[in-house]
């Protein structure tokens, strides 16, 4: 504190006494070239009021550059003065109407018994000044480098998004086919089943129309019931308490239970054709529209139709996860369908790699509307992040990833956080020992 108080001091007196004078004082209009590179100069400048911008011309590329600006209380033509090259080193303009003084060669130190040589007087001063001079250029620099890296990271997108949608597009005629042949196999079939086992056509129908709804654990308790009451024997009673979950079984089951079974196994995994094709082209769907690079905003988006397209997309991911989604009827927003998905899935899937170690992973998604906000919450039971870490998350090129590969769609926390502020809305994280939440707002206008 006492350096600065020194120094502004000294720059107090400095201007007092050498800027003060009417002589070498004057005025320039907004657009005037004060100084040109190369040509002469023994002037020292002071900007009393305005501002003005250094520009530097490089002759064998033929590039002009802007280099620094210089704001009230600012110097410039620091080097030609002190070097005594006396030649502008940049170009100056004006970029306002500004006030400028000046010393030059000729002036004479004021008291240099006391204060030392002009170049003594001003030397601290300076010194400051290319200081903080150096200091702007440095954290230019330090902008333009995330600017790059953003840049970067955005071509990186837009390469992978033209990846997928030509992935897409293959898979989609794939996907088609699929589609197509499981319906007429299943038509086929039951004309087949019809022609030569219409007793067991009830068998292959609900097997077509319902599927095997029971998880393992529920298949394995309904199997023991069906042990203790039907004499079964063990592969059997298994089988049937996947066709039949719950109730009594009716008595056609045992007419031939192994063709009963049979058939219904057959129309079960026609079901689970129909419905993984119908899920695959979904995930395509979504695919496409990730990857399609159209950050177009749509003016009746539903923010619950992207959070399904975000979940399409990670099925995979999710397999071993159980999934909570409770959303609400929510009023259409003005917004790009693929920014959305972008965010929602980088959320899920940092959510995923943080119950990879959690023995029932659960995932839970609300959607509401609040105060002319929508709200979007997305909680795991992972372990909690601690503090340090919680601050850090929306920070570029931030993980806790230590090694393996770990593929994410989008772009990370920051951007995520980038494209929900970009719509005027928030995000906040809070985690405990219970669960881990991402809060996001976004404004209906």
């Amino acid at each position: 504190m006492d350096n600065d108080i020194m120094h502004q001091q000294q720059l107090q007196r400095i201007k007092e006494i050498y800027f003060s004078t009417a002589e070498r004082t004057r005025t320039v209009k907004a657009g005037e070239t004060v100084l040109q590179q190369g040509e002469y100069n023994d002037c020292l400048f002071l900007v009393k009021k305005g501002r003005l911008s250094g520009f530097l011309h490089n002759p064998e590329s033929n590039l002009t550059a802007k280099v620094f600006e210089v704001h009230e209380g600012a110097f410039f033509g620091v080097h030609s003065y002190f070097a005594k090259t006396w030649e502008s080193s940049t170009t100056i303009i004006a970029d306002s109407d500004s006030e400028l003084a000046w010393v030059n060669k000729t002036t004479q130190a004021v008291e240099p018994n006391v204060y030392g040589s002009l170049s003594e007087q001003f030397t601290p001063v300076v010194v400051h000044e290319l200081a903080q001079r150096q200091m702007r250029t440095g954290l230019q620099a330090l902008e333009k480098e995330r600017a790059l890296q953003k840049l970067h990271a955005a071509e990186q997108m837009t390469t992978l998004g033209q990846l997928a949608a030509g992935i897409a597009h293959e898979l989609n005629n794939a996907v088609g086919v699929l589609s197509s042949k499981t319906e007429t196999l299943a038509e086929a079939l039951r004309q087949l089943v019809d022609e030569s086992h219409p007793e067991a056509n009830g068998f292959l129908e609900l097997g077509v129309a319902v599927g095997q709804s029971s998880s393992s654990s529920e298949v394995r308790k309904r199997a023991k019931q069906l042990l203790e009451s039907y004499k079964l024997d063990r592969d059997t009673a298994k089988q049937l308490a996947k066709a039949v979950p719950e109730g009594e079984v009716s008595r056609e089951w045992f007419n031939d239970i192994e063709q009963s079974l049979h058939f219904w196994e057959m129309g079960r995994d026609l079901h689970d054709m129909r419905l993984a094709s119908k899920h695959a082209a979904s995930i395509v769907r979504s695919v496409k529209q990730l990857g399609g690079g159209d950050q177009a905003k749509q003016p009746d988006l539903d923010v619950n139709d992207t959070i399904h397209k975000s979940l399409a997309l990670l099925q995979s991911n999710l397999r071993r996860v159980n999934v909570v989604l409770r959303p609400a009827v929510l009023p259409k927003i003005n917004a790009s369908a693929t920014e959305l998905v972008q965010v929602w899935v980088n959320i899920i899937k940092n959510a995923c790699d943080a119950m990879e170690h959690v023995a029932e992973p659960q995932l839970e998604i609300v959607t509401s509307y609040y105060k002319n906000r929508l709200v979007v919450s997305i909680s795991n039971n992972g372990p909690a992040i601690d503090e340090q870490t919680r601050r850090k998350v929306f920070q570029p090129n931030f993980t806790t990833k230590k090694g393996g590969l770990s593929f994410g769609l989008g772009l990370g926390l920051s951007i995520v956080q980038r494209i929900v502020h970009s719509y005027g809305g928030s995000i906040a994280l809070k985690s405990d020992a219970e669960k881990t939440k991402f809060r996001i707002k976004l404004p209906i206008a």
